[in-house]
């Protein structure tokens, strides 16, 4: 079992048929799932699965939803940014992340790998993305 962080290849070939809608105010609604060590998740994921994924207080199955920042170009790069998200007074374990579109049967984004467990007890769990620029940001089209 392993997480991989990737683009989930099923993405890239949905983005080109219109699948995915980032639009801050119109979009698709997406969401982050947490997973444990015990997960199989990277570029093969087409879809948010239960396997594997982590349970506690204040989590619930399938996650929560990612507020996304509209698309823009950083130069020649298009790239994709969400706010920051908590998981408030929770206690979970994470090793990584799937992020996927409710709206669209579930079909998945990205794996994020954490690189190794992150927890939370009684505490705030907070997933930080990084800066939306060409190089940084969490989805980027080169």
């Amino acid at each position: 079992m392993a997480i991989s962080q990737a683009v989930c290849t099923s993405f890239k070939q949905e983005l080109l048929v219109g699948t995915h809608d980032f639009t801050a105010s119109s979009g698709n609604t997406f969401k982050l799932a947490l997973y444990t060590s015990s997960a199989t998740l990277g570029a093969s994921t087409t879809a948010y699965v239960t396997t594997g994924q982590s349970s506690g207080t204040n989590y619930t199955a399938g996650g929560a939803n990612l507020t996304s920042v509209t698309p823009v170009a950083a130069g020649t790069t298009a790239v994709c940014d969400f706010s920051d998200l908590t998981f408030g007074t929770a206690t979970v374990t994470a090793r990584g992340c799937l992020i996927y579109n409710s709206s669209a049967s579930n079909k998945a984004v990205c794996v994020l790998d954490l690189g190794a467990d992150k927890s939370a007890t009684a505490g705030n769990f907070t997933v930080v993305f990084p800066s939306p620029t060409a190089t940084g940001a969490i989805i980027r089209l080169a």
